[in-house]
């Protein structure tokens, strides 16, 4: 058995079969190991072809990618299911309901079903596949994959540098940044190994809780429901949310969740008052920000530059928090690529905030947690089958 992570492709395009089919086998430590035009073909070569990851297309014939997905619901297939479909750009509502079939992930195909241009999401391709795929394939095969890492040259951004020299001190931030440096080649699996934390000593001793502020990127969608469907519905704290996803999607992605959760849960909007039991969802390409007026805490959004490639940026949002509500709050940063969110969750633990980490072993990528627990950000790593009680907990304890 090889260490490659299995890929089954299922497009009733020949041309995007194909395309796809190109960028998986260029990139190294992944392999196509067969194609297939409609459900119904998919069903059949699954057993043979034993999959990590699928890429499913929605519209097809015969079978589409709703009822393929149903099937894999009913029969309780777990391997997991990438999206790319032309039909997500024009049906968020479709999209959601993919994920609430269980679908992990999707990306939307650039300019049309049949575009040449599907270069433009190859690295998104390649990041989705291999964090779904890797984790099913080391889970379930016992291979030896390894974790996609592009975030390991931290001593590259200047900006970072001397946030962490403002956070952790010169000597603490130039020991961890050194330690961080490597060079990645371009679409290329790579693996970092966990460091040892480093200390940060916060300013003042944490103090009531008058908000959760939540970070979380690849994986984040069927994370946030199974934290939002079992969190407390007597949570007094707000909660605002940075879930990296595209525009146009977001709204829709808060309706799904305000289905299954005992809270209200929206998109969140420029000048909403920040309400007690009340979750807010950053939108598509808007940082989201806390702006204190006249007494009262509202929501701005902001099309500033992006912050480590991304709008929204776990990062300003929290920024923002602990600037405004400094030893007040809790932070929290989940599964997702890269380390966004990272560097100002350290931030917040220095004002004297609450802070958790998503842990290795349950989240899809351990990017932005791996990070954040490395710079000190996180004082407990829990679960993501215990995230719900132990956010419900510290926010009931510290009220």
């Amino acid at each position: 058995m090889n260490d490659d992570i299995n890929v089954l492709i299922c497009d009733d395009s020949a041309l995007m079969r194909n395309l796809i089919s190109r960028i998986i086998d260029g990139t190294e430590g992944m392999t196509v190991v067969g194609k297939a035009m409609n459900g119904k073909f998919l069903v059949e070569k699954i057993p043979t072809l034993k999959p990590d990851v699928i890429i499913l297309d929605i519209e097809m014939p015969m079978m589409n990618g709703i009822e393929f997905l149903k099937y894999r619901k009913e029969n309780r297939i777990d391997i997991p299911v990438i999206i790319l479909s032309s039909i997500a750009e024009k049906g968020a509502s479709v999209t959601m309901q993919c994920l609430e079939l269980g679908a992990s992930d999707f990306i939307t195909k650039p300019n049309g079903s049949v575009s040449a241009d599907i270069s433009s999401v190859a690295d998104r391709l390649v990041e989705l596949i291999s964090s779904y795929g890797g984790s099913y394939a080391r889970r379930k095969h016992g291979k030896t994959v390894r974790s996609t890492d592009f975030y390991a040259n931290l001593a590259a951004d200047k900006a970072v540098e001397r946030k962490l020299t403002s956070t952790l001190g010169e000597s603490k931030a130039k020991e961890f940044l050194s330690s961080r440096k490597t060079e990645l080649p371009s679409r290329t699996i790579s693996f970092n190994t966990s460091k040892e934390p480093a200390t940060i000593t916060p300013v003042r001793s944490g103090g009531r809780i008058e908000v959760i502020a939540i970070g979380i990127s690849t994986g984040g969608p069927n994370a946030l429901r199974e934290v939002f469907k079992d969190i407390d519905p007597h949570l007094k704290q707000p909660i605002l949310v940075v879930q990296h996803m595209p525009a146009g999607f977001t709204k829709e992605f808060a309706n799904s969740l305000d289905k299954i959760c005992p809270l209200s849960v929206k998109e969140a909007e420029d000048g909403d008052i920040i309400t007690e039991g009340h979750i807010y969802i950053a939108p598509g390409n808007y940082h989201i920000v806390v702006e204190q007026t006249l007494g009262r805490r509202q929501i701005r959004l902001s099309q500033e530059p992006q912050r480590n490639g991304h709008r929204p940026s776990a990062d300003v949002l929290f920024e923002s928090v602990a600037k405004i509500y400094q030893n007040h709050a809790l932070g929290v940063i989940m599964t997702g690529m890269g380390r966004d969110g990272a560097v100002e969750l350290a931030e917040m633990r220095k004002q004297g905030a609450w802070t958790l980490g998503q842990d290795e072993r349950s989240a899809v990528v351990y990017g932005m947690p791996k990070v954040a627990y490395e710079l000190g950000g996180v004082q407990k790593q829990v679960s993501l089958d215990n995230m719900a009680a132990e956010i419900s907990k510290i926010a009931k304890e510290h009220l």
